[in-house]
């Protein structure tokens, strides 16, 4: 099996019945949790029951894309759940953030950490990772396995960088949060759904995944927005959507 399993899409805090950013990234047995916002945690042990991720990749340190691996944490640490420390792919202010909620305990107790931006491998992955213009360093990522590339943005604003990390990817999973008045804001540290669309075709990716929508914003008028700059395929994320790699 591999696809991508949507755990949340909204930016900042996450309306009824849905959750903030994160992805489960699965090949062939291997899974991988993309970011881990509100109440993404639930929705990651719908899927693997048994706690049984094998790696975790977080974009940056805001709380609706993070806050939910302490969660996964004290699962690791106190949940008697017996496995190798946890690999945790993160720039540093993401430690920090777990830090001030965890002051007494060890977090490499639990966590393998190493820091992005930076290349690693990671199970059947390779990661690559660039900084990204946002409010807090921000990780954009991208996985690549058997000639299959999948990309991801976190949180960004406009940059050139967004051709070359989603370049000719499979699926280009790119943040479009349309929050009012973004676009009047200098330097930009978000993107609207049209701004998705124009750097996911800037990059030639096969598909694209519109995903932080601002809570309340029309999502089927973001997609439209999309569709008018990039000539592939556009999905809206939407929670428990599962989309197949390759």
């Amino acid at each position: 099996m591999r696809n991508v399993t949507v755990l949340g899409s909204c930016g900042a805090f996450p309306e009824p019945g849905r959750a903030c950013s994160g992805f489960l990234v699965e090949w062939d047995g291997y899974r991988l949790a993309l970011d881990l916002g509100y109440a993404t945690l639930p929705r990651l042990l719908a899927h693997c029951p048994d706690c049984g991720v094998d790696a975790v990749v977080i974009t940056h340190e805001h709380p609706d894309h993070c806050v939910d691996l302490h969660g996964l944490f004290r699962m690791r640490l106190y949940g008697g759940v017996q496995a190798p420390k946890l690999p945790l792919c993160c720039p540093p202010g993401v430690i920090d953030r777990l830090r001030g909620l965890e002051p007494d305990v060890e977090l490499r107790a639990v966590f393998d950490v190493h820091d992005l931006p930076g290349d690693h491998r990671v199970g059947p992955f390779t990661l690559a990772s660039m900084l990204l213009p946002h409010y807090v360093p921000n990780a954009g990522v991208r996985l690549e396995a058997d000639g299959v590339a999948l990309a991801y943005t976190g949180d960004t604003g406009p940059d050139p960088l967004l051709a070359e990390l989603g370049r000719d990817a499979d699926l280009y999973i790119v943040e479009a949060t349309d929050r009012d008045g973004e676009t009047r804001q200098r330097p930009r540290k978000l993107l609207t759904a049209a701004e998705a669309g124009y750097w996911a075709s800037q990059a030639g990716a096969r598909r694209l995944m519109l995903t932080h929508f601002w809570p309340g914003n029309d999502r089927d008028a973001a997609r439209s927005a999309a569709v008018s700059a990039f000539r592939g395929e556009v999905l809206l994320a939407d929670e428990d959507l599962v989309v197949p790699l390759a």
